[in-house]
């Protein structure tokens, strides 16, 4: 009962964009139109790999489950933001506020622990190549995206539950578009270092640990490319890492910035715009990293719309 009469706040009014009022209906439409295409050009990946037998193996199987995640990150995120850009009150409830938490804390640390997966991948097809099939059966994937989605559901229960027990009853204003970490944890009326250390080891967790488990990945993959006498050969074995390995630093490069800087480098207008980059942007770059630099996708596309469109009676 002490907990439920110290907290006072009911709601959060987000100032994310409050400096921009002039810019907001442009923002807008270019946010729209950019979650528009984003939603398209993931639902023609994960379509694609359904529909052609060809993508029917791991490293496609876990790009559809990449552009899933992606889907549903923005899904929770982008169309209440776009909602706030029109809207007077640009307000949220303290229930809506720790549920968009949650989920976007339990996409976004099972993201991580995917990426980690499909670098383990990456070094399966390259260093064992003839087990490969073997290695990475279709129970080992389906286990290997579960085990990443369980994760990143402790990771993100536990964080949501230490920040939303804490007392709320002084500002409500939340200078940020969405409910993250960092501007939730400044309205906090007080919070141990307990607590501020434990979500400190948790947003490790999430992000260190699948990085390094990429890194171990990659450094094997890369004795073993060396190792391959033919210039053409190492082209070709590199070129199937390469996608991953540019949505792996955009994917890490943000999320540390926000997640593993100390308390006192905190910005709000640095944090809003790295944000946007990671939920705009981010989502709309990677689907495009993977399909526009993959022929063999792009081969698949064409398959599918040719089926689609002459379907064979």
């Amino acid at each position: 009962m002490e907990w439920v009469n110290e907290t006072l706040v009911r709601e959060f009014v987000f100032l994310g964009f409050s400096s921009l009022a002039g810019l907001q209906r442009l923002l807008f439409i270019v946010f729209l139109l950019i979650y528009l295409f984003t939603l398209g050009t993931n639902a023609i990946i994960i379509s694609t790999i359904v529909l052609d037998r060809a993508l029917h193996t791991p490293m496609y199987f876990f790009l559809a489950v990449l552009s899933c995640f992606e889907t549903c990150y923005t899904f929770i995120l982008v169309p209440k933001m776009l909602v706030d850009l029109l809207a007077q009150k640009k307000t949220i409830s303290f229930l809506g506020c720790s549920i968009q938490m949650f989920s976007f804390l339990f996409l976004g640390c099972s993201h991580s622990f995917l990426l980690a997966v499909m670098g383990y991948d990456r070094y399966v097809a390259i260093c064992n190549p003839l087990r490969y099939t073997v290695l990475m059966g279709y129970g080992v994937c389906v286990g290997l995206v579960t085990a990443a989605c369980a994760c990143g559901f402790t990771v993100s229960l536990v964080t949501t539950s230490l920040v939303f027990h804490l007392p709320f009853h002084s500002s409500n204003q939340l200078h940020h578009f969405f409910c993250d970490i960092s501007p939730v944890l400044k309205l906090a009326s007080h919070h141990s270092h307990l607590s501020q250390l434990v979500i400190f080891m948790l947003a490790v967790f999430a992000l260190i640990i699948p990085l390094l488990l990429i890194l171990v990945s990659y450094i094997r993959i890369i004795s073993a490319i060396l190792k391959i006498p033919s210039s053409v050969g190492r082209y070709k074995a590199f070129s199937t890492c390469a996608s991953h390995l540019i949505v792996v630093t955009v994917h890490y490069g943000c999320a540390s910035f926000i997640y593993l800087r100390p308390k006192s480098h905190y910005s709000s207008s640095q944090d809003t715009l790295i944000s946007v980059s990671y939920t705009i942007l981010t989502p709309l770059f990677n689907p495009m990293v993977y399909s526009l630099r993959n022929k063999e996708f792009k081969s698949a596309v064409r398959r599918t719309m040719v089926q689609t469109s002459y379907p064979v009676n």
